[in-house]
């Protein structure tokens, strides 16, 4: 047996140095999946979100409505962004995600806080994410303490006495997760990162694998169109989904007890564009990876942010202003809505038309670049 040599050591050392630095992508990816994990959690990820919207049905004009009010914006926790007219018009709000909160304080609320009626005030939660509205919550303990110590004065001044009962009492309602169980928010979201996941990497591979092997140079000699070169390889992916998807939602009903709640056609078309949409990127980053690795690397790429930035794992509304940009870009932001939203809360098409109209719009454009960078490579 030869003895070691250095120098044929850093021989070996210094090539595949200069091959790791000509694969641009690899080099990328070392520097640049690093720098992406840390800002993503360092500026991105709070799992103590503020500010978070909600909507208000003031049916009491008096003071001590305005008081509490001012508390609540006071507050850091709610940004009261709606006022509305009725409760329906709450119901619609809080059903299709556009508030956090519905806060109702009835119209007797100033006479029953006189009289020390111990009047209450309702306030609705949209706990399908607890990790969400649970700090929020947890504040509410201590406004009926705070809220009206500037108004009870004279002869209201022994409201705010220690042995004696609060001025008003909060009550809160944890509606579609009362009992604030987490697999009710993790196992529905596991449909769209697992389809992310398996459905973009899969066709990248797949295509990539057929492109290193020749096959594809086989394509170039029939008269197939690009359109038609996608839809038939992509085809035997869209059953792969429809089975893993039908096969999460049932396990998640039978194993962890995930409410049904309704929604099924909003539901089927958000699975049905969001399955196209993963598949037309997978198809576009074959075209774009020189081998199986790179196709990898830029699924990974992509999945990353898709975990991270969703709302999957942590608050969407918890993340600054320029993360929530980003994470409204990402397809699986969109589907999360769609399928929490029609599970946990019978969401149908109308709530559901805005994330359903953003997946149509990534399918639309991602599938026309795919197409178009398809025929660039044929070429």
């Amino acid at each position: 047996m030869m003895g070691l040599s250095l120098s044929r050591i850093l021989a070996v050392l210094a090539k595949e140095f200069t091959q790791l630095m000509r694969d641009r992508l690899t080099y990328a990816m070392i520097i640049g999946i690093p720098i992406i994990q840390l800002l993503l959690f360092g500026y991105a990820i709070n799992s103590d979100p503020k500010h978070l919207p909600a909507v208000v049905l003031v049916q009491d004009q008096g003071q001590f409505s305005r008081s509490i009010l001012g508390a609540l914006n006071n507050s850091d926790y709610f940004d009261l962004r709606y006022t509305a007219r009725s409760p329906a018009e709450m119901h619609e709000l809080i059903q299709r995600g556009a508030v956090q909160f519905a806060i109702t304080i009835p119209g007797d609320f100033t006479r029953r806080v006189v009289r020390g009626d111990n009047p209450q005030i309702l306030v609705e939660a949209d706990a399908s994410d607890p990790a969400a509205t649970g700090p929020a919550v947890a504040a509410l303990a201590a406004l009926p303490q705070y809220a009206l110590m500037h108004d009870l004065k004279g002869p209201l001044a022994s409201r705010q006495a220690p042995d004696t009962p609060r001025p008003f009492e909060v009550v809160v309602q944890r509606r579609y997760n009362p009992e604030s169980v987490t697999a009710y928010n993790i196992v529905p979201g596991l449909v769209a990162t697992i389809l992310s996941l398996t459905l973009v990497i899969m066709t990248a591979l797949g295509m990539t694998r057929e492109a290193e092997r020749g096959t594809m140079e086989t394509l170039l000699s029939t008269p197939l169109r690009p359109l038609e070169v996608m839809v038939g390889k992509l085809t035997p992916y869209v059953m792969v989904g429809i089975i893993q998807a039908t096969l999460i939602i049932t396990m998640a009903r039978l194993l962890f007890g995930v409410p049904m709640a309704g929604g099924w056609l909003a539901l089927i078309v958000g699975l049905f564009l969001f399955i196209i949409g993963s598949l037309s990127l997978g198809f576009l980053v074959s075209t774009l990876a020189r081998n199986q690795l790179q196709a990898m690397q830029m699924g990974f790429f992509y999945f990353l942010p898709s975990i991270l930035l969703s709302g999957f794992l942590f608050p969407f509304r918890g993340m600054p202003q320029w993360a929530q940009w980003l994470g409204t870009v990402i397809p699986v932001t969109h589907m999360l809505r769609v399928i929490r939203g029609s599970m946990l809360k019978g969401a149908g098409i109308a709530e559901a038309l805005p994330s359903l109209g953003a997946l149509a719009l990534f399918v639309l454009i991602v599938a026309s670049i795919a197409i178009k960078q398809y025929r660039t490579t044929l070429d």
